[in-house]
């Protein structure tokens, strides 16, 4: 597999990490980026002067990006995925790679897929497997279709932590909707536990309690960084439980803990949106945003 040209699709913290990240690997003379905001006046001058500051083409339209490249990233919220990729289909190359980074039940990546394959090009699902942040390019990332194994090798070149799973559509996706019930879910009862045991004054005996059985976990770092990720990306993490929610019922399950857990951190985005947590340090306490919840509500009888 031969990939001179990256395009990605979505400029947010997913895609501007990859488009920076791949633009000098081996082989890539040319690493681009299309993103709604570009076309937002009120978002376009900061966006665009990132990209030129960092080397990355800022394309003027979708068609632009895929008429561009050789493969394509869509990197975009999860309730996006589909629209993206019958977007992208309007204009892909036949013989390019259309790789789907974005948290989407299998039945949505089977439907990414059959559009983008009647074009000719290769379609290929991601299961992004923890944050990207700390890991950058190299975060863990499973492979599934029929051009996996040959994406996975030439990814794995680049010092990407890629493999793939299966030449089937919806193996890697189903285990990543599977992770994020358990992950996200407990995001959620974090912020629901602690947040009641603080308004009741007893959060320390929760803590403790919980450091004894499990004692391999720091317990206040962890509610810490918990609230921090919610708080700035609740609004993301809410659209890829539907999505999970979604994968469950797909299985034939009712979905009622995943649907639970959209609902919790789609509250909490809620919240951050209106201003409830406001400057708040980037190093804050779990204590310092459970306040502000308990903030909001009348005082207790």
């Amino acid at each position: 597999m031969k990939v001179q040209r990256i395009g990605l699709i979505g400029y947010g913290e997913v895609g501007r990490i990859f488009s920076i990240g791949l633009k000098d690997k081996p082989g890539v003379l040319a690493s681009g980026a299309w993103d709604l905001k570009f076309a937002d006046p009120v978002t376009r001058d900061a966006q665009l002067d990132h990209a030129s500051i960092h080397g990355v083409t800022a394309y003027g339209s979708m068609r632009e990006l895929c008429e561009a490249s050789d493969l394509v990233i869509s990197a975009v919220t999860a309730s996006n995925t589909l629209a993206v990729a019958q977007d992208a289909a309007q204009f892909i190359r036949a013989g390019s790679v259309f790789l789907d980074f974005n948290s989407a039940s299998p039945g949505t990546k089977q439907q990414s897929a059959a559009v983008i394959d009647a074009r000719g090009a290769d379609y290929v699902e991601a299961g992004v497997m923890t944050s990207v942040p700390p890991y950058g390019i190299r975060v863990p990332i499973l492979l599934g279709g029929t051009q996996a194994a040959a994406l996975a090798t030439l990814l794995a070149g680049w010092g990407m932590d890629a493999k793939a799973v299966s030449d089937k559509l919806g193996v890697a996706s189903a285990i990543k909707m599977c992770r994020s019930v358990m992950i996200k879910g407990l995001e959620a009862l974090v912020i629901e536990s602690y947040t009641t045991a603080r308004r009741y004054g007893v959060e320390e005996h929760l803590l403790a309690s919980l450091q004894e059985t499990f004692p391999a976990i720091d317990w206040q770092q962890q509610g810490s960084y918990f609230f921090s990720r919610v708080v700035q990306h609740g609004k993301r993490r809410a659209e890829e439980m539907r999505e999970a929610a979604r994968t469950v019922f797909e299985a034939g399950f009712e979905p009622w803990m995943a649907t639970a857990i959209a609902d919790k951190q789609q509250g909490v985005s809620e919240r951050a949106r209106d201003g409830v947590f406001k400057d708040i340090a980037k190093d804050a306490r779990w204590q310092d945003y459970a306040d502000r919840l308990i903030a909001q509500l009348p005082p207790k009888k």
